[in-house]
């Protein structure tokens, strides 16, 4: 527990905040991540050092760490863009002191990157400023190589520890580039996420009517025209709707008359196959798509569904009720267009209503 404490303590001061409203909250945990990379990298450096026997180089190193160290206080009094370019302006100095001290083989150079990607993530925008710095970091790139042709090392490193900077500076680079991308991508990535989500549900909403559950018309036409592109299997489409519904809302209320329209899609949707495609095409009309059954069927299909919903009763207040159902079903002939065969079902549902209602008509 205490050891819980302890960590979280030093998670709280590293991510204490000292820049403004208009500072990136993360950028200063980075900062401070990256002062404490270069001191340990820094310690790591002096270690290899004292082992070879290099005191000028001991000493660099640990003046480095020192120096490091008095960045990572500062980073507490000072905002945090201004800790920022102080801490690139000393790793600058730090890796050209390097290169002459020890030379281009160890691989220090390559911290130019690390600055470069911080560069990159620690502004919102000066898309300019960002390019300049990128171009100066190439250029002082370019001259540490074309100086190290000409001038040796004042520490020269035998191959072994030579190989041991190496792989230290690999692993504190790696480890940097790593730290930098993962804390400015993360809140990135859970955006896009959300925004995802967010598009889903906006998609989900521009095509599921709110209160059946059911899709909606502009969904299904949608699907209608897909479907009837390039058909695989018999399809077959019904339009129905509920008999006298307007006499259900002036006698018991449209509060009432919306749980009919609820319960009868939650029938629709126990009682059709799977597969079969329900909206509700407007008011208390619903289109039924079968898109892999023909005509007879999908008759058989609505027979059933048809005896479900009469069976269901309606709790109006001072009595109970059922309803029924008239059903306008077509089968499509692999010919006709969507606007001629929802003509021909609409023809059907009202040919049904106009003979008795409570019927399928196919």
């Amino acid at each position: 527990m205490k050891e819980t404490n302890f960590l979280h303590q030093v998670y709280k001061a590293i991510c204490k905040d000292t820049g403004d409203q208009n500072e990136s909250a993360k950028l200063i945990v980075v900062v401070r991540l990256l002062i404490l990379t270069m001191i340990v990298y820094s310690l790591l450096s002096s270690g290899l050092c004292l082992f070879a026997s290099h005191t000028g180089g001991l000493i660099f190193c640990q003046v480095s760490a020192v120096l490091f160290l008095a960045v990572f206080v500062l980073s507490y009094h000072s905002r945090t863009f201004v800790s920022f370019c102080i801490l690139n302006a000393y790793i600058l100095v730090w890796i050209i002191f390097n290169i002459v001290m020890f030379g281009w083989n160890i691989g220090v150079q390559h911290f130019i990157i690390v600055l470069l990607i911080a560069c990159f993530f620690a502004k919102y925008k000066h898309a300019a400023a960002k390019a300049s710095y990128a171009l100066v970091l190439c250029i002082l790139r370019i001259f540490l190589f074309l100086y190290c042709q000409d001038n040796s090392p004042h520490i020269t490193l035998d191959e072994g520890v030579n190989n041991l900077f190496q792989v230290i500076n690999t692993l504190a680079i790696f480890w940097s580039i790593s730290l930098i991308a993962y804390i400015f991508s993360t809140d990135t990535q859970t955006l896009e996420c959300k925004l995802v989500e967010y598009n889903e549900q906006l998609k989900k909403q521009a095509s599921i009517d709110p209160l059946t559950g059911l899709y909606n018309r502009r969904r299904t036409l949608e699907y209608l025209e897909k479907l009837l592109k390039s058909p695989e299997h018999q399809i077959s489409i019904c339009l129905c709707d509920i008999d006298f519904f307007k006499r259900v809302n002036d006698t018991y209320g449209h509060d009432i008359g919306d749980v009919v329209l609820k319960k009868i899609a939650e029938t629709f949707r126990k009682e059709l196959p799977s597969g079969t495609f329900i909206s509700r095409w407007g008011g208390e009309e619903f289109l039924l798509i079968f898109p892999i059954s023909n005509g007879d069927e999908a008759q058989i299909f609505l027979g059933t569904l048809r005896q479900k919903i009469k069976e269901i009763v309606f709790d109006g207040g001072s009595e109970t009720f059922c309803v029924s159902l008239t059903f306008g079903l077509v089968e499509h002939d692999f010919h006709s267009d969507l606007t001629t065969i929802l003509k021909e079902a609409d023809e059907k549902l009202y040919y049904g209503k106009e003979h008795g209602r409570d019927q399928i008509v196919f």
